[in-house]
Parts: C-alpha cells; structure tokens; sequence
C-alpha cells in the first residue's frame, strides 16, 4: 500500500518574517523562501535547553507546523578527533578526502597508497561504521575518526 503525503501551505516565521510554505517541503526550498544570504545556515527553532536544530540547503523532506519559526545565522562549527587529535570542521557532512587530509597534511609517499576510515561516537544517522572513498557522514561534536594509511606494495 503506497502512502502519498498530501501538500498543504501553512504559516511559517523565517528571520520574523511570515511565509507560506507548503508543507512538506524541502531544506532547499526554505533557504529560497526566506531568502536565507550565502554563507548563513538555516535553523529551526526548538523548545527547551537543546541547540536549534540546523536545515540541511538540500533536497531533504522538511515537515512543517504551523506557525514554525526558523532563524539563519553563521554555520556551526564541529570539534572531531582524527587520529587522537582535535580537529574543527566547519559543514555538517565531511569526505574520505577532508578526513584523510586532517589525518596526513602531508600524505605518505609511495605508489600504492591506501587509507582506512572508520569512526565512532556520530549521530543517529550514523553511529559508527567506516567510510569510502567518495563518501560522506554527518558529523557531530566528539565525533571520532580513525585513519590508517597502508603501501599495498
């Protein structure tokens, strides 16, 4: 049995200023309606003593609630360990390559070149696992990368 989700407008605040948005819709959407300046983040109100939640600028369905307030403001950033060090990255997602170039500034020398990625402690999305070349994870405060570089010679 499918299930279709029904469009429907409702009231949504983004920087104080009311939009109609229909509802779900997408991060990218948001970013357009609120007109949301290059380099800011859009965030998603919540309640209580937790962070405001980040909207990804992607395709991802966004539900909405009525009268919803949204605010932009400078990307977060995150602090990761690579290796046992404490690195700072500034996107919500990071690559093979971006966590292999934390690990090796200066990458090992040899013809055959390897690199293992794997972590532990990220979101609910994804807990734990290892990566491969040309993939991305979220990321989350804490989170830790372990990379090891092999000459498969």
């Amino acid at each position: 049995m499918e299930h279709h989700e029904h469009e429907h407008n409702i009231r949504i605040h983004i920087d104080q200023k009311r939009y109609e948005s229909p509802s779900p819709t997408s991060g990218h959407a948001l970013y357009v309606l609120g007109n949301v300046a290059v380099g800011l983040e859009l965030y998603r109100e919540v309640e209580g003593d937790r962070e405001d939640e980040p909207i990804e600028n992607g395709p991802e369905r966004v539900h909405l609630k009525e009268d919803e307030h949204f605010h932009s403001g400078l990307p977060k950033t995150y602090k990761i360990y690579v290796n046992g060090e404490e690195k700072v990255v500034a996107t919500k997602r990071v690559s093979f390559a971006e966590i292999v170039k934390l690990a090796f500034p200066v990458p090992p020398t040899g013809t055959n070149i390897l690199y293992t990625v794997s972590y532990e402690d990220g979101p609910r999305e994804n807990p734990q696992g290892s990566m491969r070349e040309g993939e991305t994870v979220k990321v989350k405060n804490g989170m830790i990368f372990n990379v090891t570089a092999t000459d498969k010679s």
